[in-house]
């Protein structure tokens, strides 16, 4: 079995059955969102196809890939398993296991921003990397918060086919692009919606919500050195020494284009005496 659910559908550049503005603040690390996101999902799911969980296969649910940073649809992923879990216990059944699909590469492209062709074509200098063996004979399902060219799961779906891997295989979305005549670059409509620029992301930060991820790190270290400042001045101490753990943990001290704000980072580290 391979299908794919999404809750919402996008048809239109200007009409939307989910709050873009919710959806910005979630792609830069807001889990409040995540959550609200995840509970809908998961909602949604289950009243349309209730019976794809009436099985006694182990469920495996797995986010998008990523190296050390988790993505905002880790998140997602997260809650959603926790009402999961919850159902399936109601029912009797075992907990779903959570697993993770490896990339041993990182780039500083912004990814909203590529037609299908360009975002294969940058997947495919990536590695991927799954257990075949853990998910064969499983219900695996794969969580993303939004389909636009379907890059990811049509590399998930190659790797799963090259490795022979026999199991269920379910790509579920918060939402999916519907209308091809639709520009890919709406995803960065969504994206920036409500976080456009420095001042928006210190905001974000001192929510009691926020949480790192991969999108938001890879835009601080790629501000200018100004902005910068700016936010480091907004920010607290704690959450520039977690910045800078969160930046060598996923290899962007070796990336030229977020060295500079890196060596400020262990600048400040060196200042306070670690």
């Amino acid at each position: 079995m391979n299908k794919r659910y999404s809750l919402h559908h996008i048809h239109s550049a200007d009409e939307f059955t989910f709050s873009p503005e919710e959806y910005s603040y979630f792609k830069y690390g807001d889990k409040s969102y995540a959550e609200k996101f995840a509970k809908e999902l998961f909602e949604g799911f289950v009243s349309e196809h209730e019976q794809i969980l009436n099985t006694d296969k182990d469920i495996v649910v797995l986010p998008s890939p990523y190296m050390a940073i988790p993505t905002a649809s880790n998140f997602l992923c997260f809650y959603f398993k926790k009402h999961l879990d919850f159902y399936l216990f109601q029912k009797g059944k075992k907990s779903s296991i959570l697993s993770k699909i490896n990339r041993n590469h990182t780039y500083t492209t912004d990814y909203g921003n590529l037609s299908f062709e360009d975002r294969k074509n940058l997947i495919a200098n990536d590695t991927y990397y799954l257990d075949k063996d853990f998910l064969r004979g499983k219900l695996c399902i794969f969580i993303d918060d939004i389909k636009i060219t379907g890059s990811h799961e049509y590399t998930v779906n190659k790797i799963l086919q090259e490795y022979q891997v026999d199991g269920e295989f379910l790509f579920m979305y918060y939402a999916e692009l519907m209308n091809f005549e639709l520009d890919p670059k709406i995803e960065n409509f969504f994206n920036y919606y409500a976080v456009k620029n420095v001042e928006h992301i210190a905001e974000v930060m001192v929510k009691p919500n926020f949480e790192f991820n991969t999108r938001i790190v890879k835009y601080i270290l790629a501000l200018e050195s100004s902005k910068f400042d700016y936010l480091s001045s907004k920010v607290k101490k704690e959450q520039l020494d977690q910045l800078l753990e969160l930046a060598i943990s996923n290899n962007y001290h070796l990336i030229k284009e977020y060295e500079n704000n890196i060596n400020t980072l262990t600048q400040t580290e060196l200042y306070y005496g670690y």
